[in-house]
């Protein structure tokens, strides 16, 4: 099994691309169909429904399934390199993946009020909502490239600044957006 780990590698990664994309644009639909239901009639029915569409299709044909295969991807290449578990940078790293897991889970828990026109949330929320999977991203990239060369501290530090910069444009955003 060793000689296609670089095949299943591959495949990995592709299936983390794709499920990130969808994590990355769920939200953003979401924005767009909290504000098109505060249009007026006819244009919010309109809206609403095309958004009820293309989140729909985001969410079941790209966002699940590949969800489903990177994690598939990963258990076998956990199987093929048992020893990483044992490592630091690996057990942070499926850290950051539950937390991951628990987005996506919340994710399809809005996705499925959004469905019914549901709105609990501000499209402010969903904007601050939209970085989360943004920070595990980062968190990730850097636990599998570094490994043992990443210094944890710097690594938070450099998290939460991270945070801080993405809070900071989702402000000045809201400022633009009012003037």
């Amino acid at each position: 099994m060793a000689e296609y780990y670089n095949y299943i590698k591959s495949l990995h990664l592709i299936f983390v691309v794709t499920w990130f994309a969808g994590l990355f644009y769920m939200p953003r639909l979401f924005i767009y169909h909290i504000e098109a239901a505060e249009k007026t009639e006819p244009q919010a029915g309109l809206l609403t429904a095309q958004f009820r569409i293309m989140e729909k299709r985001l969410w079941q044909i790209i966002t699940w399934p590949s969800a489903i295969l990177c994690t598939l991807s990963a258990l076998l290449l956990l199987w093929i390199m048992p020893d990483w578990l044992s490592q630091t940078w690996m057990q942070i790293k499926l850290g950051f993946i539950l937390l991951l897991i628990a987005y996506h889970l919340k994710t399809h828990q809005m996705y499925r009020q959004f469905q019914k026109d549901t709105f609990s949330y501000t499209s402010n929320f969903m904007r601050i909502w939209n970085e989360g999977a943004t920070l595990v991203l980062f968190a990730v990239v850097f636990l599998a490239v570094l490994k043992h060369q990443l210094q944890w501290v710097y690594g938070l530090l450099g998290l939460i600044l991270l945070a801080l910069i993405l809070m900071l444009g989702i402000r000045l955003y809201k400022r633009m957006r009012k003037q």
